[in-house]
């Protein structure tokens, strides 16, 4: 077995690599190549966490996986990672494990990259400001994702702690300084959200994060925080603004995202209002942006085929690179 770590990774797998496997991934899913049940949930009240366990097959390229990956959002006070997981590789020929992977920074790039995916097929081609609200583990991956769509002059970031999102905006400065944007701290959401173009929000919030009526003509939105139904960090009131409303994968986000559920049951929207999967659009079989004005809104709480399709890539380039740790 192949033990690969967030160092390894980082020296075979980029960014752009994670974008290209989502995109692989997403396509898998709407051609229905893949088993993926939905995640199993196993709350842990006491800590306000989850233990989430995601199991995933693609027969097309022999290869299963696993990932347990368990959400304790007070860890970030204390240093840790939110989201801790590791991430078991399968052959599908055998049955074997043949890898573990570092399961927190895998699903940090491949939830970023859905939100690059999104951008890079939907957004508008000339984007010139970005936002995004959160900081948490999940902010880096993001924030690099909404940079390699597109070339961007300033994004603004925001949370709830200003200290820590000076702090994050700072160290996202000097790290991805080859971007070419700036990174700025934003004191409120209204500050951050202004004239933006591409909009995140990675929150585990129970109530909106910016206000959806002061979102801009042409913006793309990725909302990537909502897991669990009492979860809403999307202002509804961009729902009916929005021409078009996109997932990752609709049966996951209609089992488990207040942003979506919550307006449904207020009768904000009803499921007519919905466009498709992401996948569809880059198969073709669906519109995707059809012109610069329209606001275009993309949920995504994450599918295992994700993990599989990164997964694979990940230890076959480590492979041939001679990358990571031999385990018998």
């Amino acid at each position: 077995m192949l033990l690969l770590s967030k160092d390894d990774i980082k020296k075979v797998f980029s960014m752009k690599d994670a974008i290209e496997a989502d995109k692989k991934a997403f396509q898998l899913i709407v051609e229905e190549k893949c088993e993926a049940p939905l995640r199993t949930n196993i709350p842990a009240p006491k800590h306000e966490g989850n233990f989430l366990f995601m199991p995933a097959y693609v027969e097309d390229i022999d290869s299963a996986s696993l990932k347990i990956i368990n959400i304790f959002p007070h860890n970030i006070n204390k240093g840790l990672p939110s989201s801790p997981a590791q991430l078991f590789l399968i052959d599908g020929k055998t049955g074997v494990v043949i890898s573990a992977l570092d399961g927190t920074y895998v699903t940090q790039l491949r939830t970023g990259a859905a939100s690059g995916v999104a951008f890079d097929v939907l957004a508008k081609k000339e984007c010139r400001i970005g936002a995004l609200i959160g900081t948490g583990g999940q902010g880096a991956a993001q924030l690099e994702a909404m940079l390699v769509a597109r070339k961007l002059e300033e994004v603004r970031v925001f949370d709830l702690n200003y200290e820590r999102t000076k702090d994050f905006a700072d160290r996202m400065q000097e790290e991805m300084k080859e971007y070419g944007a700036k990174i700025i701290a934003a004191k409120s959401s209204n500050e951050a959200i202004d004239n933006a173009d591409l909009l995140i929000t990675v929150t585990p919030s129970s109530k909106p994060v910016f206000d959806g009526t002061k979102i801009k003509a042409g913006a793309t939105l990725s909302c990537v925080g909502a897991y669990q139904h009492h979860m809403q960090e999307m202002d509804p009131a961009i729902l009916p603004r929005a021409s078009k409303i996109y997932f990752d994968s609709e049966e996951a986000v209609l089992s488990e995202s207040g942003d979506i559920l919550i307006p449904l049951e207020q009768g904000i929207i009803s499921k007519a209002d919905f466009t498709g999967d992401l996948g569809n659009v880059m198969k073709g079989e669906l519109a995707g942006r059809e012109n610069d004005d329209e606001i275009i809104v993309f949920e995504t709480v994450g599918v295992a085929t994700q993990d599989l399709v990164a997964a694979r890539s990940i230890y076959d380039k480590a492979l041939a690179a001679g990358i990571g740790l031999e385990w018998n």
